[in-house]
């Protein structure tokens, strides 16, 4: 054998061992990209219900409550007195009782001036007896010198023509004295009435207005209508808070007139209140389910159903973009007793429902390249697979081609995991 084959064969020899040394380690670091890749979380794909839900912001209230409110016409109120926040009472226990002192000062003021108009009409009339007695006498004196002057006009043929003409003049003297006592008499009791009837019309606007004042301080304890919990409300007039809200009335604020003060809550008429925003309201339509997490009450779901929206949008100015909102109402299916207005509340609105579907997390579907990919494990080996989506929803995909039940996919890029 020539020396040139040998070269060869030992050279061919050598590419044969190093070839087989590098196939070795290709599979070696194979092996632990493939360990690797069977540490990445996955999950099982399976049929079930794909549900998509508009998810929205709003609190638990009632449709009718009883709002006990401060009286009208009682001047400057101060709270002496307030029932607590959440505090349970019965039908007549007291909610509410203001500082009488204002009106007990108004009180005081209109009994002192009915005391004075009642003297004043003490006082008008003792005069106008007296009065009375005084022009009485002068007319019995009057009838007396009329009398005695027709006595003397029957002397007239035995006296002188001119003493018979002196008596004629006193009994015409007598008789005008009598006709003017009985006018003067009219005349007086005329103006007396009138006196006595304005100073009765001011006693008895004296006597109206201590009414008003002793039923304005009655008024200033205000007690519960019915049974319930106490809702105390927010005092406009007290200075803002740092999270925009006036805080409720508590003891010593100051009330103006009509002023609502607490509220009763008909806890039968539980609601949950939200609003849906312009680009969702399509969406969402009455009789609709919708979960409720209540932050107060974690421990349980609560559902319900949309019972009204709003026809009309109002604008919501909370953030710098204003939007237009509308109101929708949800009807509390068996409520929690511990429900209480103004607890906050989730609003997870169920818009759509399909049976049936392949419904993945939404965690397991990755854009490459310009497709929408999962990692499918075959042989301990996560493939790279595209997929059809057909619908994305909150928390779910629906997936129309590419997956079948039983596979199970990376809830993580594997690809990552390699670097």
């Amino acid at each position: 054998m020539s020396k040139r084959p040998r070269k060869w064969f030992a050279y061919g020899f050598w590419v044969l061992f190093f070839l087989a040394i590098a196939a070795g380690g290709i599979a070696l670091k194979l092996r632990g990209k493939n360990q690797k890749k069977q540490s990445v979380p996955s999950v099982e794909v399976k049929l079930g219900d794909f549900i998509d839900y508009v998810d929205l912001r709003g609190e638990i209230s009632v449709r009718s409550s009883t709002v006990i409110t401060a009286p009208n016409n009682s001047g400057d109120l101060q709270i002496l007195k307030l029932a607590r926040n959440g505090f349970q009472v019965q039908k007549g226990d007291v909610v509410v009782e203001f500082d009488p002192s204002t009106l007990q000062r108004s009180a005081d003021q209109a009994r002192s001036a009915l005391k004075q108009v009642e003297a004043e009409i003490a006082r008008a009339n003792a005069q106008q007896r007296q009065a009375e007695e005084q022009i009485t006498t002068d007319r019995m004196s009057a009838e007396f010198t009329l009398q005695r002057a027709q006595l003397d006009v029957g002397t007239r043929d035995v006296i002188p023509a001119i003493d018979y003409e002196k008596i004629v003049l006193a009994l015409q003297k007598a008789e005008q004295n009598i006709r003017e006592l009985d006018s003067k008499m009219e005349s007086r009791r005329i103006g007396t009435e009138a006196d006595v009837a304005a100073i009765n019309r001011r006693r008895e606007k004296a006597k109206a207005d201590l009414e008003q004042v002793e039923h304005n301080m009655t008024a200033l304890v205000l007690t519960s209508p019915t049974d319930g919990i106490i809702t105390l409300l927010p005092n406009s007039q007290s200075r803002v808070s740092l999270s925009g809200s006036s805080p409720p009335f508590r003891d010593g604020d100051r009330a103006y007139a009509g002023a609502a003060i607490a509220e009763i809550p008909d806890m039968s008429t539980l609601q949950g209140n939200t609003s849906v925003t312009e680009a969702d309201r399509g969406r969402v339509t009455s009789g609709q389910t919708v979960i409720l997490n209540i932050e107060a009450i974690p421990d349980r779901e609560h559902k319900g159903q949309v019972k009204d929206i709003s026809p009309l949008a109002r604008l919501d100015y909370s953030d710098y973009l204003v939007t237009k909102n509308f109101g929708v109402t949800v009807q509390l299916e068996n409520p929690d007793p511990r429900l209480q207005p103004g607890m906050m509340a989730g609003f997870h609105v169920e818009v759509e429902r399909v049976h049936g579907s392949i419904v993945i997390p939404p965690e397991t579907v990755f854009l490459k390249n310009g497709q929408t990919v999962v990692y499918v494990i075959a042989d301990g080996i996560y493939q790279e697979r595209p997929i059809t989506l057909a619908r994305r929803g909150a928390g779910q995909v629906m997936v129309s081609r590419g997956l079948k039940p039983g596979e199970r996919i990376a809830l993580k890029d594997p690809t990552l995991e390699q670097e």
